[in-house]
């Protein structure tokens, strides 16, 4: 017989699987029933069905009682798993270290978040200037029985005097603001409200803020965002309106007022990314903001300014982005000044500290940070350590002191101080693990997609581990919305590596790896090279020997969420475990809900004739098929996430559960009061994450 390829082989391969999939065991038991409606929908002469539109309403009781039911069928699979409490119990191992976040100043003090591994929020603690001893200041997890109230962003004043501190409940993504006297630790009596998406920037005695009209509390669309400002001890309610568009009402806007109280920079968007920049000079009295960049084309970060010159980080005609100044008195392009030219390294972030430019820059999804003068010049390269990611650079104009924390896919985030004066560098923090880091490896390796384009991957497991074609191995992913996956340390990870598993991180188009470019490549009417990418991934991996269809699983939140519906519809037969976590699923009304309006930037909208096409072809919810064996399937998501609504995962599991033909399970889990997953306590993420790594072990034929 003559032999075949590689190639060859894996298509012989994956023909049996199919083969054999398609002729798997019938599902054995029932799945709660989930009652259809006929509702079709005509998107520019193409009739659409849509029998589970009842599912959007998830605060309706009939949606509850549907939740309720198949969190029940989904519990009862779950306890059959016999090493899952095992798991839990190891998991809870693996978490049980302390993590530090970067520290800030405020006033002579500097500010940190601590969190052990029984606590389920971070805790605020405070060390006095320069002698590094930390006092807890604050701990949230007394605002909550359950800790699901959380603390997600603080803000200290400029004099030190004063903490601004967003608090949101049960996840979501609406906030409120409180103020808290520092020196005293007093919580002023104003409360701020309908706070969604929004930076907080001091001025005076007083500081910006955005917010939305008021809270809704269901799914509606969000608009008319606009900039506030409020003077300490004064009610909300007289607070003044800074800026908003009434005839743009799907626009957001955040301020920023800069390090020398001079200017308020007003920054809009319609989408996740490109936005316009107005500005004001607070110096005159009687100013107001004006436009210097009109177009949404562009990102434009602020940094600060030198004097009359704004400083800002652009891929304005620099698709890895460049530093430029722009002076509001002289706006047209062509006095614009380059402080820093684009590079082959695509810039990640840019900070102005004390008489430096800190540069965080990524090279092939790996961080380097570099020390420039304010001319441009490169004076020092930050020493790193192998494949990670640098986080939380914090520092100012005024002090020589800055911070940085650097983490990688086995140890978690290490913070340093680092003196500009001197460039001497400590560390200032770092975690004590229950095992041994130096006893796992990771590599980089690159790929061909489909169309030939070369895709670097990440790939983790114990040293010394050897590919045999059958390492229970999970690919994650993301690629969209120019964000870079990049090294970063999860706790439940460790669980798969230390039973001999294999994590798989590629660096899809659609993220921003690589800049602008790699972004618009996969967005819109170029969205399927992101699935491409990944599909290519799973093919590398098994091509490759490391693992196997019966082995390997595939995983992604929010975006990734869509990526793994995708794949797994596209694809059914390359893999064996599906884990879609608040997924966009419905690619033809996601942007009828809260924010999705701003994701059209990225995905398109079934309103344009060409973008409905490519939408219809790959959106999850659409593409699932009847007498098709798919994954077994673990979706999960949650009451009260606003961002994502849970509309999206419901529909997407009901009409799974129709048209599975296999025994592989088609599950979802519907957490209680958590959201998209911003703030969720200890607690809930070892529930969660302890019945997501036991269902993929055990249908990846891991047994513990």
């Amino acid at each position: 017989m003559k032999s075949l390829s590689r190639n060859g082989y894996l298509l012989l391969v994956f023909s049996m699987l199919f083969h054999q999939n398609s002729n798997a065991q019938k599902p054995n038991t029932a799945y709660p029933e989930s009652r259809q409606v006929q509702q079709n929908d005509t998107y520019h002469g193409t009739v659409v069905n849509d029998p589970y539109r009842w599912l959007e309403d998830d605060r309706a009781r009939e949606t509850t009682d549907w939740v309720n039911r198949q969190n029940a069928f989904t519990l009862a699979h779950l306890s059959t798993i016999p090493f899952r409490d095992s798991l839990k119990t190891e998991m809870q191992g693996y978490w049980n270290y302390v993590r530090y976040q970067t520290p800030f100043r405020c006033g002579d003090n500097f500010f940190y978040y601590r969190q052990d591994g029984q606590q389920n929020q971070p805790v605020l603690y405070y060390m006095k200037s320069l002698e590094f001893v930390p006092f807890s200041y604050f701990d949230p997890n007394k605002l909550s029985s359950d800790g699901t109230t959380a603390l997600t962003q603080t803000v200290p004043s400029r004099d030190g005097k004063h903490l601004v501190f967003q608090v949101s409940e049960a996840g979501s993504d609406w906030n409120s603001i409180r103020i808290k006297e520092t020196k005293s630790m007093k919580t002023l009596p104003e409360v701020i409200d309908g706070v969604k998406f929004s930076s907080i920037s001091w001025f005076k005695d007083g500081f910006f803020y955005s917010k939305y009209p008021k809270a809704e509390t269901g799914n509606a669309a969000n608009e008319y965002h606009s900039v506030y400002y409020h003077r300490l001890g004064t009610a909300p309610t007289q607070d003044s309106l800074v800026w908003q568009d009434k005839e743009h009402p799907r626009r957001n806007f955040n301020a920023s007022v800069t390090d020398d109280e001079r200017y308020l920079v007003i920054s809009g968007s319609e989408s996740t990314s490109g936005n316009s920049v107005f500005v004001q000079d607070l110096s005159v009295k009687s100013s107001s903001p004006r436009a210097i960049v009109k177009s949404f084309e562009y990102d434009f970060d602020l940094m600060g300014n030198f004097g009359e010159e704004l400083v800002f980080l652009t891929n304005h005609k620099a698709p890895r982005k460049r530093i430029i100044t722009i002076n509001p008195r002289a706006i047209d392009e062509k006095n614009w000044t380059v402080i820093l030219a684009e590079s082959d390294e695509i810039i990640q972030s840019a900070s102005l500290c004390w008489r430096s430019i800190v540069v965080h820059t990524m090279k092939d999804a790996s961080s380097r940070l570099y020390i420039h003068n304010q001319k441009g010049l490169r004076t020092h390269t930050v020493p790193l350590d192998g494949f990670g990611t640098v986080e939380g650079i914090s520092g100012s104009m005024r002090d020589s002191l800055m911070f940085f924390s650097y983490t990688t896919f086995t140890q978690p985030a290490t913070v340093y101080r680092y003196q500009l004066n001197n460039h001497r560098m400590a560390v200032q923090f770092k975690s004590t693990l229950p095992y041994a880091a130096d006893d796992f490896m990771t590599s980089q390796v690159f790929y061909n997609s489909k169309d030939g384009t070369r895709i670097p991957m990440f790939l983790v497991h114990k040293k010394g581990l050897k590919p045999n074609g059958k390492l229970p191995t999970l690919l994650f992913g993301y690629g969209g919305f120019n964000i870079s996956k990049t090294p970063e340390f999860k706790p439940e990870r460790m669980v798969l590596l230390n039973h001999g598993g294999v994590f798989a991180l590629p660096s899809l188009r659609g993220g921003g790896e690589y800049g602008s470019e790699w972004h618009d490549a996969g967005t819109k009417l170029r969205k399927q090279n992101v699935f491409d990418d990944f599909i290519a991934a799973a093919e590398y991996l098994i091509s490759e020997g490391y693992t196997s269809p019966a082995t390997l699983g595939i995983a992604g939140r929010s975006n990734g969420g869509l990526l793994v519906g995708a794949s797994m519809t596209q694809r059914p037969e390359l893999f064996k475990v599906a884990l879609p976590a608040v997924g966009v699923m419905d690619m033809l009304r996601f942007q009828k809900f809260t924010i999705g309006w701003a994701w059209t930037r990225d995905y398109g909208s079934s309103d344009d004739p060409k973008e409905f096409n490519a939408l219809y072809a790959y959106s999850p919810y659409h593409r699932l098929k009847p007498e098709t064996c798919y994954p077994a399937t673990l979706v999960t998501t949650a009451d009260h996430d606003d961002r994502v609504v849970p509309g999206h995962s419901f529909k997407f599991a009901a009409r799974l559960q129709e048209v599975q033909s296999c025994s592989n399970p088609a599950l979802i889990r519907v957490d209680t009061d958590a959201g998209h997953g911003s703030g969720k306590p200890l607690s809930k993420l070892l529930d969660e994450q302890s019945d997501i790594f036991a269902f993929l072990l055990y249908h990846l034929g891991v047994r513990l």
